[in-house]
């Protein structure tokens, strides 16, 4: 009797925060895991980690900017291990500001990261997937990304995109057994203030206080997004407040963003978002 196959997933930014969580819940299951990370030293050290818990894989040193590298490591994994079952879309970078305050260089970057490089990722992987007779992707995006915060215009505008792209590859796939899920969190521990980009202090001293005050772990949010996929679930929100936000604005869209901007415009707004965000409320 052959021993059933090992399933496989590539997940990229695996060297920290949300991509290693992944990789070491998957590790648990036994799988054989593709960890993708520009720092290859935090890959191999999620790598280890990965085998202690169960689970193989390799490291695949890559930047994802650049379309024709990813391609590459596409075909790398499709050639080493014939399928893989989950690709898991999660590097990410974060850039905070005014309109008209942010350098067009930080917007680019911003985009690059976030944006092209979950497209170039299912660009890549998709035919593959088709040709092999299936698979599931999961789109890491952001509750930013249907909230809209101000002064938080480039992040909201890559995520607002990732969400769309994956609502539209829901349909698209559907026919060819692709399940897709875009998980949309707020905040949460993740190493993503490592690289923050802002322009003024509050963009800071408010994604730092919300960073400190989260009340749900990588680990978690690796969890949910994970059982989110496995039921073939189009969106994974894995706080109450991210899908508070949600409803409300699919409800109340007008209101819901004068609401937001009557509060941002009050003296007492942005206290009021850092008195939220130290008690982890976003």
């Amino acid at each position: 009797m052959t021993e059933p196959k090992k399933k496989t997933a590539v997940i990229t930014g695996a060297a920290s925060g949300l991509g290693r969580a992944m990789s070491l819940v998957l590790a648990e299951q036994g799988w054989e895991i593709g960890m993708v990370d520009l720092d290859e030293a935090g890959a191999r050290e999620t790598l280890e980690l990965a085998q202690k818990k169960g689970g193989r894989g390799k490291v695949y040193p890559l930047d994802l900017s650049s379309e024709k590298d990813m391609a590459r490591m596409a075909a790398h994994f499709f050639e080493s291990w014939d399928r893989i079952d989950l690709l898991v879309n999660n590097a990410g970078v974060a850039v905070a500001g005014i309109v008209g305050d942010i350098s067009p260089k930080n917007w680019q970057w911003q985009l690059q990261n976030n944006l092209w490089s979950v497209i170039y990722g299912c660009h890549s992987f998709i035919p593959w997937m088709k040709r092999r007779g299936g698979g599931r992707i999961i789109n890491i995006a952001s509750g930013a990304g249907v909230v809209s915060f101000p002064e938080m215009a480039p992040y909201n505008v890559t995520k607002a995109g990732v969400i769309s792209l994956s609502e539209t590859l829901h349909a698209e796939l559907a026919p060819e057994g692709i399940g897709v899920t875009v998980v949309c969190p707020l905040f949460f521990k993740t190493n993503l203030i490592d690289t923050f980009r802002f322009t003024h202090e509050f963009q800071k001293e408010f994604f730092e206080a919300n960073f400190a005050g989260a009340r749900i772990t990588s680990e978690r949010v690796a969890r949910l997004a994970l059982r989110a996929a496995g039921k073939n679930k189009l969106y994974c929100f894995p706080q109450l407040s991210s899908k508070i936000f949600w409803l409300f604005k699919r409800l109340f869209p007008g209101f819901f963003h004068r609401i937001l901007a009557s509060i941002y415009h009050r003296k007492w707004g942005k206290p009021l978002f850092l008195w939220m965000a130290r008690r982890g409320l976003f």
